[in-house]
């Protein structure tokens, strides 16, 4: 078979399994970077012992297992505690002062992977004193991954970069103040996630749930195309408070989206907006 028509066949594949997957599971992987989706099915036929996402898509449609062994492959589970140490640095210099106004805080960390920013936050906050005034949420659509985040616990290999980014991010103390040493791994505080809800949620399919004075959503829109993009930011724009804050990625950016007008810089390089206060 011509390379064109194995391309065309596989491209329609594709679309009827994440259809599929929508119908059957309501997560919808339709408004996601198709070249990042690809990548992920090509390495996930491979693990499943399939030849054709046709094979595929009949394994997932009969096997919930199967389904939820696939969203590892469907999700990207990278993070680092206080990755891009310069936007938590930014966080600390112009968000914080502004966030110590208010008498109580919710927080939102969406796509929070396997919950390395969550910490990082959670740190951050307590040794800016507002982690005992602070409701953390930290969604994912990926439930492994969310199992992992609650746990807080990570490869002890994992310490020495976690370290060096914390202090370049403005650390207070030592990173090792906040986790003990555990056969081969680091366990967190258990303080940091006390006031940490871990919860379901996707950015393609589901609603406001609270009104939030910050939302860090870091490295997951790069994966969106640009309807689910403008999706995703109705939906900031909506849980913001009144001048509330939003944090990207540093390869991400309000400019060319729907919302762009409904914000305005607060620090242009590391990504953090303030939604504007004639915004509703």
């Amino acid at each position: 078979m011509p390379l064109r028509k194995k391309a065309e066949i596989a491209e329609i594949e594709q679309r009827l399994l994440l259809d599929g997957i929508y119908y059957r599971y309501h997560y919808d992987f339709r408004g996601y970077a198709q070249g990042s989706i690809k990548r992920g099915l090509e390495a996930a036929l491979s693990s499943f012992g399939c030849q054709t996402l046709s094979q595929l898509q009949d394994r997932i449609m009969h096997d919930p297992t199967a389904f939820t062994a696939l969203l590892g492959y469907l999700t990207v589970q990278v993070s680092d505690m206080f990755r891009d140490p310069a936007y938590f640095a930014a966080l600390r210099r112009e968000v914080v002062p502004l966030l110590r106004t208010y008498p109580s805080l919710k927080i939102w960390v969406a796509g929070c992977s396997t919950g390395e920013e969550v910490y990082s936050l959670a740190i951050l906050l307590q040794e800016e004193g507002l982690l005992e005034r602070s409701l953390i949420y930290a969604t994912d659509i990926n439930s492994q991954a969310l199992r992992v985040a609650e746990q807080g616990i990570f490869g002890i290999e994992r310490a020495e970069s976690f370290s060096e980014n914390y202090l370049k991010a403005g650390g207070k103390h030592s990173l090792a103040d906040y986790y003990t040493a555990h056969y081969g791994h680091v366990v967190l505080d258990k303080e940091l996630r006390k006031n940490v809800v871990f919860a379901d949620h996707s950015l393609a399919t589901d609603s406001v749930f609270a009104e939030m004075h910050l939302i860090s959503c870091r490295n997951v829109l790069i994966y969106f195309d640009s309807d689910l993009q403008n999706r995703a930011f109705d939906l900031f724009k909506q849980s913001l408070c009144h001048r509330g804050f939003l944090g990207l990625g540093m390869k991400e950016s309000l400019r060319f989206s729907n919302q762009a007008q409904a914000f305005e810089d607060v620090a242009q390089v590391e990504k953090i907006y303030q939604k504007k206060s004639n915004i509703e």
